[in-house]
């Protein structure tokens, strides 16, 4: 059985896309501990085993995956904003220059407790924005929840002039990625549609 340790509907939608059955499994992890000096491809690994971790105490058997997924520009890790002006600062910081994603990934065996640690970075390159642009944008809410404060797959997809990587993960999930992990528990994508 296959569990995904996130709450996140982009997560979600792109397992459902390939038609694998999984379950989701809620979980609480503490992130206060963990340094924003820590370089984003560390900090999203670390994140992403803890969720995967945590929720793995609520199983006995299967394979859960953790994630977590961060923007970095100019030096600055950018999760999810807060407010509507955390998004447009965000949003002004990321106009017309080149970022990075960063999704950490990790997925748990049950009742092994093997476990493999990896991440994904792609490049995504903005735009030049007015500040009429991003207030309009922060406006519609679509900037909540999602890290460096815009969703790639929805309306923030006018303001991407190019990626190089994966665009899945900027999404939130490197699916590509995932399925090789995955080889290393003896399964795939293929193999585990219904």
């Amino acid at each position: 059985m296959l569990y995904l340790a996130s709450s996140s509907p982009r997560r979600q939608n792109l397992l459902e896309q390939l038609g694998v059955p999984f379950s989701v499994l809620e979980h609480e992890i503490d992130e206060a501990e963990i340094s924003e000096q820590t370089p984003p491809r560390l900090l999203v690994q670390e994140l992403a085993q803890r969720k995967a971790l945590a929720a793995a105490e609520k199983v006995a058997d299967g394979l859960i995956i953790g994630a977590d997924t961060v923007v970095y520009c100019g030096g600055q890790i950018l999760g999810k904003p807060a407010t509507q002006a955390e998004a447009e600062q965000m949003l002004f910081l990321l106009r017309g220059r080149q970022h990075e994603v960063y999704t950490g990934v990790a997925i748990v065996e049950k009742p092994s407790g093997n476990m493999l640690v990896d991440f994904e970075k792609t490049l995504v390159r903005f735009r030049t924005l007015t500040a009429k642009e991003i207030k309009a944008y922060a406006a519609t809410g679509e900037p909540a929840g999602k890290a460096g404060a815009y969703a790639i797959q929805g309306l923030a997809a006018i303001f991407i002039e190019g990626v190089i990587g994966c665009y899945f993960n900027v999404v939130g999930l490197p699916l590509a990625h995932l399925d090789g992990m995955l080889k290393a528990f003896g399964v795939n994508f293929l193999n585990l549609r219904g």
